[in-house]
């Protein structure tokens, strides 16, 4: 697909060094504490849970269900014995870790206007990153280039947010060096990241095959959130008459004829076919799915994921209730 540059940092798979943050990261991450995260914490009005979801270890005590509780906490053996639906209640694991696989592979350079992927995708990591630190959770990162170069482990603070802003920011542009693997950096996820996590898996997902089983298996351990990144002009072409186009990830160069109405017909069916494609395999993966676009506004971005998770949420709680208890419900 498209795409311009690339970028990598120093290999390296020992633990970030510590290094103070740039100005380019301070300034960065203020501006999006004032234009994105003061938005988000009106909006979501301090709810974050449905952005990261943690579960509690220990259980604490028992008590009667009341009206949107998790029926998937109900005690069916106590419910059974006292005629009444009973739910148990945990002990908080109030520090959760949340991990960013990044792409950060040619492709992600690419952008039809001023905005690239990469640019939504550093604010996106940032804007997170920011939200769960301050609610005394530890956030990590695996930065892929042509493969898993960067492991910044999970911690927490500002501070820390700055140093992973700073190691996406300052990465050298670099040549194509053929296509995405995205299975690997899967696959160092499943390795590394042992304590069960939310993981934010932020990629276009532009790849060679094979990226779907170590997704599935990273579903089946931790809570997994597919941030798919994506630019308008690569699911329909304008006309825009002859133009070069290359290939950021193989390097490859072409001149294609825009203003063939055909061709515009065929490359929005070829992109439509790729887009359902990569919904079926989120869906057989068991992963919730973040569409970031280029020319969409990151705030209306994150409500919606957030408003999406509520409701399947709701939904997957009603389907697990019994027929007889519903009415209680």
């Amino acid at each position: 697909m498209f795409g311009l540059f690339k970028s990598r940092s120093k290999p390296s798979g020992d633990p970030a060094p510590v290094t103070p943050a740039v100005p380019g990261a301070e300034h960065v991450l203020r501006r999006l504490e004032w234009t994105v995260i003061r938005r988000l914490d009106g909006l979501l009005q301090g709810d974050y849970r449905t952005l990261m979801r943690g579960s509690g270890l220990d259980l604490a005590d028992l008590r009667e269900y009341q009206l949107h509780d998790d029926v998937r906490h109900i005690d069916w053996n106590v419910t059974a014995r006292m005629q009444s639906p009973y739910v148990r209640v945990f002990t908080e694991d109030r520090e959760m870790a949340a991990w960013f696989l990044l792409d950060l592979s040619p492709s992600v350079d690419f952008g039809s206007t001023d905005q690239r992927k990469r640019h939504v995708s550093t604010e996106f990591v940032a804007v997170l990153a920011r939200m769960l630190t301050r609610h005394g959770n530890r956030v990590g990162a695996m930065l892929y280039g042509s493969g898993v170069d960067t492991v910044m482990p999970a911690r927490g603070g500002r501070m820390h947010v700055l140093q992973l802003l700073h190691a996406m920011q300052t990465r050298p542009i670099a040549a194509a060096q053929g296509n995405t693997k995205l299975h690997e950096l899967l696959q160092t996820g499943l390795a590394t990241v042992r304590r069960r996590s939310t993981v934010f898996v932020v990629s276009d997902f532009i790849s060679e095959p094979g990226w779907e089983k170590p997704l599935a298996q990273l579903a089946q351990r931790h809570e997994v959130v597919a941030v798919r990144l994506l630019d308008p002009m690569e699911l329909e072409l304008p006309d825009l008459g002859l133009i070069p186009i290359r290939d950021a990830e193989s390097g490859e160069q072409m001149l294609v004829d825009t203003h063939d109405a055909g061709f515009r017909k065929r490359f929005a069916r070829i992109a439509a076919q790729r887009e359902a494609d990569l919904r079926q395999a989120f869906v057989r993966a068991g992963v919730d799915t973040l569409e970031l676009s280029t020319n969409d506004d990151l705030v209306r971005a994150v409500v919606r994921f957030s408003e999406l998770r509520k409701r399947r949420s709701r939904l997957s709680g009603s389907a697990a209730i019994p027929g007889h208890l519903r009415a209680v419900a």
